[in-house]
């Protein structure tokens, strides 16, 4: 039973589960054997192929921007959750879909705060998943978790303004298609209240100025074609008009952009850690050693079962963040989203470790998907701010029930 779903969403969800079951599971394999033909930052005919058609086929069983009340079927954040869930069962769902990171909080803000130009411009394109975006916020040599560092300089010139600095994790910016940046910079002086010092602007990405250096590597591994990448702002001149609400609107952008995306993260991972599982208990059951099926060998038994039990407490705790962020009240959901933002990646890491140590030597391979899952849920550990941070929101929601002085 799916809490808080009505009942059509549940049969939508139905048919969500059954596209990635029959039909982009069976061509993941396919479409990452092509990421290392020729150029690993384009696409190749057949993975366009793969992709458009995929995506072709979602749109036309209305399977399409779930994340959005206003462009999609209307689901609440609480029933967007389970859709994210599945969708985190393998890589390319969220695109097919188009509910991919960071496309989602992108359009959330175009759609929220964006002009009328703005939209017809980058959002409509986004909708119709005819085009990509990145969100540059993290800088190189800043504490970023501390956004009231941010320091890339944007600084009003007649009708432009000029940007002058650094961004790295550039989610999605080195992905061909991705046409159009949203980046956080620095327009009022240290005077102005610090959250107050910031702003938001939309920058096309083949502008004058704008110089990729590289791809940041995971583990190793550089996410191509998506990528996650390092770029350099030199005079880089941008119309007035692209500012997004006005100077000093970045932190409260920020923040209902950031909510919501933690939460469909913390899903996703929900997602991996259900697969991972699933491999594990047939893998204990398939294989024989030392007589025995592997479940009855060892610690197996209490290992899944802890997996299973820890995996619901996550989803549980996941839901009832998504559940606050419906009732309307942001602030108060605030201490829930760090909560699942620890707690999510963390548990999915100790179930897909289990899966790969009961697998043997094929667990870390490239036979299997763990390995790769892992790597992206350690990152996911800094993505949208790192444990520590979150843990810290935690405590200080808590004693401030205890206390009048600020913590």
């Amino acid at each position: 039973m799916n809490l808080g779903m009505c009942v059509y969403n549940q049969e939508l969800l139905k048919h969500v589960s059954a596209m990635i079951q029959d039909d982009i599971i069976p061509l993941e394999e396919e479409y990452q054997r092509e990421v290392d033909k020729g150029d690993r930052w384009s696409f190749t005919d057949r993975q366009t192929e793969i992709l458009e058609g995929l995506k072709a086929k979602a749109k036309a069983a209305k399977l399409w921007n779930f994340w959005s009340e206003l462009h999609g079927p209307k689901l609440s954040t609480v029933e967007y959750a389970y859709f994210a869930e599945e969708m985190g069962k393998t890589p390319l769902a969220a695109e097919v879909f188009n509910c991919s990171a960071p496309d989602t909080g992108n359009m959330e803000v175009l759609s929220r705060f964006g002009t009328e130009q703005m939209k017809k411009d980058w959002l409509v394109p986004l909708l119709k998943g005819k085009i990509r975006s990145a969100y540059l916020m993290t800088e190189p040599n800043i504490a970023s978790s501390d956004a009231t560092n941010i320091a890339m300089s944007c600084i009003l010139d007649g009708q432009h303004y000029v940007l002058n600095g650094e961004k790295y994790w550039a989610s999605g910016a080195g992905d061909p298609r991705c046409k159009v940046f949203i980046v956080m910079v620095r327009t009022e002086g240290h005077d102005a209240p610090k959250h107050q010092q910031h702003s938001m602007i939309l920058v096309p990405s083949n502008t004058s100025g704008i110089e990729i250096l590289r791809p940041m590597l995971v583990f190793g591994h550089d996410d191509a074609p998506h990528g996650h990448m390092h770029i350099r702002f030199t005079d880089v001149r941008v119309p007035v008009g692209n500012l997004i609400c006005g100077e000093g609107y970045g932190f409260k952008i920020a923040q209902s952009r950031l909510g919501p995306g933690r939460i469909h993260h913390c899903m996703r991972s929900i997602g991996q850690a259900e697969v991972a599982l699933e491999l594990m208990c047939k893998r204990s059951l398939e294989k024989v050693a030392f007589g025995s099926p592997l479940a009855k060998l060892g610690a197996n038994y209490d290992i899944i079962a802890e997996c299973r039990m820890e995996i619901e407490m996550a989803r549980l705790l996941c839901l009832k963040a998504a559940w606050m962020i419906d009732k309307g009240d942001a602030h108060a959901a605030f201490p829930y989203i760090s909560q699942i933002k620890v707690v999510a990646p963390r548990m999915a890491l100790k179930v897909l470790d289990e899966s790969m140590q009961l697998h043997g030597g094929q667990g870390i391979s490239q036979d299997l998907s763990l390995a790769k899952a892992w790597t992206w849920q350690r990152a996911l550990r800094f993505a949208d701010g790192p444990d520590a941070v979150h843990r810290r929101q935690v405590a200080r929601a808590e004693l401030r029930k205890f206390t009048q002085e600020p913590v």
